[in-house]
């Protein structure tokens, strides 16, 4: 009877690979086995339970750097490990279906990254307003860049959009001003829009949609700058349209940004 088994039949027998049990000895999973005459390592039955027990704990997702700790503990310690690890896979679990989910989300585009009630409400205005997928795709762009360059205001500001909307005179402003989009910029009714448009926040300054939380930044102008020029390289009326828009604000004493 043959006195324990080379590395490669104790890798064969228990599922493994040599590579693999030189790694548990070399991170102290398992102690060296005897050595043989010849200086071989000889592995005996107990050898192979270890390493039956190191490759389904490794395989059921518990770290390799725990896995001696567990195994040499008493049955309510070892217990309470393995309660613990499944803790932490099924957070993985979780983390990588809401990554999944994600990447499902992206073959829509940008859609991914606003909340769904948002989208909904923006496909809803944007039938009433007749948006072409274009204009959709911008707003929906710019809602985006609010929310990554003032989260904590961004609830606020779509709360003001949709109070706002609520206002017909405001809506025909807000088609005014996307027809705009292809005037000439020195076309006279872009300077007539950004009176109406100054007109109507001087009645109802509190609809001004500035996300809540800019103004106490102190990069707020940058952001602010970000945020209301978005769209702006290719819609030459919309520039001057913003500026004649916030010369009028700032100079009836409203902070802008």
């Amino acid at each position: 009877m043959t006195d324990g088994v080379t590395i490669g039949q104790a890798a064969a027998f228990a599922d493994v690979t040599v590579k693999a049990i030189r790694h548990y000895h070399k991170h102290g999973l398992m102690d060296e086995p005897r050595r043989d005459g010849s200086g071989y390592r000889r592995y005996g039955s107990a050898d192979l339970l270890r390493l039956i027990q190191i490759r389904t704990l490794a395989a059921a997702g518990v770290p390799l750097a725990e896995i001696r700790a567990i195994l040499d503990a008493d049955p309510d310690r070892f217990a309470a490990a393995l309660v613990d690890v499944e803790r932490r896979l099924t957070e993985r679990i979780d983390d990588l279906i809401a990554r999944r989910d994600m990447l499902r989300r992206l073959t829509t585009g940008d859609r991914a990254l606003l909340p769904d009630r948002v989208l909904v409400k923006l496909d809803r205005v944007a039938a009433d307003l007749g948006f072409t997928p274009d204009d959709v795709m911008m707003a929906r762009e710019g809602l985006v860049l609010i929310r990554a360059l003032v989260p904590e205001g961004f609830d606020d500001y779509v709360a003001k959009v949709e109070r706002a909307l609520d206002d017909p005179h405001y809506l025909s402003l807000v088609k005014r001003m996307w027809h705009a989009a292809e005037w000439e910029p020195d076309d006279p009714r872009v300077d007539e829009l950004a009176t109406a448009m100054a007109d109507h926040f001087f009645a109802h300054p509190e609809l001004l949609p500035i996300p809540a939380g800019l103004r106490a930044r102190t990069d707020a102008a940058i952001r602010y700058s970000l945020l209301s020029h978005h769209g702006q390289e290719q819609k030459p009326a919309w520039t001057r349209l913003a500026a004649l828009f916030e010369a009028r604000m700032r100079a009836a004493g409203i902070d802008i940004a």
